[in-house]
């Protein structure tokens, strides 16, 4: 496989826990289906949502074990491949059962603060090393480097292999720069829920969304609207969750989510060090905002 169509809504799944803070398998299978049921384009697994760097290696495979065979084969797959040393990812690659698997989702090296013939050459690493599509992500937020647009358009034409880019820097004028000077052929997708809309309005393919988590009906539909530029009822939509937008950042990703998927019903309030759950102040206010909403919450 050397290509994947990502548009629409991709969901960056969440890991559950119970209490005791094991995976909450059976949790994690309600989520699958309740994304798979309700609209969603494809999933990504082991992304930054799932808590991915405090899991274990065994809890990641038994958890891309179960997306897999639960999604079976009804929608994409994207699987989280990256980190900060190339060896370790390319070891990673060689040892990852990808039957199943459509595409390798990785991040821009964090900590190390590479320069940009850095990322390049991390990222021209993988591509030779990954039997499936790549699809990077650049969150200089979280990994203290940014990737410009001009080493994303250069591995862009480099290597047919690269699919698309995770956009989520919030820099507008360095996505619009990629919208316009990429391939035909490269996706760029929304890192961040919040300016999805205005990014499709300017080239964006969709968004890997945390959202949707929560909502993959109503915030699928935006998307698929605002694809086919009915931008009025697609800003309808956009316009009932930018309150939500917001406040589940306030505490930090996934602790807002996760406190909205409790209220629903769906996992227990539980993360894991270093990540705590969003402050009661907080769960307060997306309450009331759920109520507006017209949402059963518990």
């Amino acid at each position: 496989m050397t290509s994947i169509d990502l548009h629409g809504m991709g969901v960056a799944l969440i890991t559950p826990f119970k209490e005791d803070e094991s995976v909450d398998y059976e949790a994690l299978i309600r989520m699958i289906d309740h994304l798979v049921e309700n609209g969603t384009d494809y999933i990504v697994a082991l992304g930054t949502t799932a808590e991915t760097p405090s899991l274990s290696e065994e809890e990641k495979k038994e958890i891309t074990r179960i997306v897999v065979e639960r999604v079976n084969h009804r929608i994409p797959v994207v699987l989280g491949i990256g980190g900060n040393c190339t060896r370790n990812v390319i070891s990673q690659i060689e040892h990852t059962d990808f039957k199943g698997i459509d595409a390798i989702l990785s991040v821009v090296p964090y900590y190390n603060k590479p320069s940009q013939e850095g990322i390049y050459q991390h990222f021209k690493a993988i591509v030779n090393a990954s039997p499936r599509p790549i699809v990077l992500y650049n969150v200089p937020g979280r990994t203290g480097t940014n990737m410009t647009a001009a080493t994303t358009l250069r591995l862009a034409r480099e290597f047919s292999r690269i699919a698309a880019i995770k956009e989520a820097s919030g820099n507008i004028s360095q996505i619009d720069e990629i919208i316009k000077n990429k391939a035909s052929g490269f996706q760029v997708i929304s890192g961040d829920d919040g300016i999805t809309l205005p990014l499709i309005v300017s080239g964006a393919v969709g968004v890997i969304s945390v959202i949707g988590n929560a909502f993959p009906k109503e915030f699928s539909h935006m998307v698929r609207l605002a694809l086919q530029r009915d931008y009025q009822n697609a800003r309808n939509i956009h316009s009932r969750f930018t309150e939500l937008f917001e406040l589940l950042n306030v505490d930090g990703n996934p602790a807002g989510i996760k406190s909205v998927l409790n209220m629903m019903g769906l996992i227990k309030n539980k993360l894991r060090l270093p990540l705590v759950p969003a402050r009661i102040i907080t769960c307060e206010k997306i309450r009331d905002v759920l109520n507006q909403l017209n949402i059963k919450v518990k």
